[in-house]
């Protein structure tokens, strides 16, 4: 397979649809969203009690909940973004998951050791990036390409939030480093852009969230937390520390996936995306590292646990993510929920 012509991502304001539930929770949520604000049920939402913080009804209900911050959804009232109900709701569900979060990570407070840690990579165990430059199959890059989509099309956006909740030189840096995520003042040069013409080279459609109906809940896992860091202000020092951890594992991994696209013959257009991360994270990381992470702890030290806790648990989502694609693909099927539909 050869790629050679230069990406045409649409550029046009696409709405994405609302899916369709996976269990009682999206389905509250889903159903809601259909009809005028106002109209969400009183009470505690049936299947939350035993739900599972990590499964494909919370996880979807969540992310439909946070997309109403972003961008939203075509048909439904953008007012519903503030609907008390719909936030009761959210929190109630939020509470599972940030639950679950702290229970699956050893928590601390060295946050030198934390962000060492990532540096470390375990050889007796490669990760996704590795199998796709080394032995993956194009189907298999096409469906990380989608997982992925979840995230990478509205990439930044979630680290957003946290600038006015910093300070200092914390806050300057890290719009520095906001600003090479947004293309440095170039539309055509956003890294969400890159992406999308990443994708329509690769056979994909680039539209926004054109691939949440069959994006599994381990795709939507890590973004979910994304939101949940940046829209609370508590957790600002998580929201550093995953930011922090996704720059210093970034620029390794995407030589690796700029080497499998080579592989199957891409061209320099298809290879961008991941090229223009090999060097940008390597810079965002020791700004990172020395003047957002270092000069917040200056100002607030308490808030190293939570640094410790971003990086954490972006590692156990991650990690999760991996065995999800790794363990499907070695077992000879598909990652996704469903076969990906053809364009």
């Amino acid at each position: 397979m050869t790629i050679t012509t230069a990406p045409t991502a649409q550029t046009g304001f696409f709405e994405a649809r609302l899916p369709r539930p996976r269990g009682p929770l999206s389905a509250l949520v889903v159903r809601a969203l259909e009809e005028p604000p106002g109209s969400f049920p009183s009470g505690r939402a049936q299947g939350l009690s035993g739900a599972d913080p990590f499964g494909e009804d919370l996880q979807l209900a969540l992310y439909v909940c946070y997309e109403l911050h972003y961008r939203g959804f075509a048909g439904v009232d953008p007012t519903w973004e503030w609907d008390p109900g719909l936030l009761r709701l959210r929190r109630d569900m939020e509470e599972v998951f940030l639950a679950a979060l702290r229970a699956g990570v050893p928590g601390g407070d060295d946050v030198h050791a934390a962000l060492e840690g990532l540096l470390v990579e375990d050889l007796d165990a490669p990760g996704v990036s590795h199998h796709l430059k080394d032995r993956g199959e194009w189907w298999q890059l096409r469906e990380y390409l989608v997982h992925r989509s979840i995230y990478h099309l509205k990439e930044a956006d979630p680290h957003a939030w946290v600038i006015p909740r910093l300070q200092g030189q914390a806050k300057a840096s890290l719009v520095a480093v906001e600003f090479d995520e947004f293309g440095g003042g170039r539309a055509d040069r956003m890294h969400s852009r890159l992406f999308a013409g990443l994708m329509e080279e690769a056979g994909l459609d680039p539209s926004y969230l054109y691939y949440l109906e069959i994006a599994p809940a381990v795709a939507l896992a890590p973004v979910n937390m994304m939101s949940m860091f940046g829209l609370h202000r508590a957790l600002r020092g998580a929201l550093v520390g995953h930011f922090a951890a996704a720059e210093i594992t970034t620029a390794p991994s995407a030589r690796r996936m700029a080497q499998a696209l080579e592989r199957f013959g891409a061209g320099r257009y298809a290879t961008v995306f991941f090229t223009e991360h090999i060097e940008a994270d390597a810079v965002h990381e020791q700004v990172l590292r020395r003047d957002v992470v270092g000069d917040m702890l200056d100002r607030e030290p308490g808030l190293a646990p939570d640094v410790v806790f971003g990086v954490q648990a972006t590692e156990l989502l991650e990690e999760r993510l991996g065995d999800r694609l790794l363990g499907s693909w070695r077992a000879g099927h598909g990652s996704l929920l469903a076969g990906l539909p053809r364009r």
